[in-house]
């Protein structure tokens, strides 16, 4: 009569987490929940040892976007994508259309910002000789 075994129909969140590849290892997962990002049908959870269950919604604050989530099975192993995204169902909203920037304008700098480049230094060198001088 000692306590019934834990099924796949109920499982640690961070062993869930980790096992539907949302995060790259259980500690993430751990430190994630902990940090309090992660809500469980409606209600923020704390604890890593929360279980979840099929049926239950699941959102998480990852850094670019929301992930909305209901858990469909319970996980055995971190195994490859195409089988972790059998243990839910993404009902994450679409991620807001940005424009997206070239490179090459993100690594621009603004006139006048930053260092002075080397046709600056020795015009300035021009106007104030004693900058020059070492």
């Amino acid at each position: 009569m000692g306590a019934e075994p834990q099924g796949r129909d109920r499982q640690r969140l961070d062993k869930w987490l980790f096992f539907a590849r949302m995060l790259k290892s259980r500690s993430l997962a751990q430190g994630f929940i902990e940090a309090g990002h992660v809500r469980v049908n409606d209600r923020k959870v704390t604890q890593p040892s929360h279980n979840v269950k099929i049926g239950d919604r699941i959102e998480l604050r990852l850094d670019r976007r929301d992930v909305v989530l209901i858990v469909r099975s319970g996980g055995e192993r971190r195994g490859p994508f195409e089988e972790a995204k059998l243990l839910y169902e993404d009902l994450s909203p679409p991620p807001e259309a940005q424009p997206r920037l070239n490179t090459f304008e993100l690594a621009q700098r603004q006139p006048g910002s930053g260092r002075p480049t080397k046709r600056e230094r020795r015009e300035m060198e021009r106007l104030f000789p004693e900058i020059g001088e070492d």
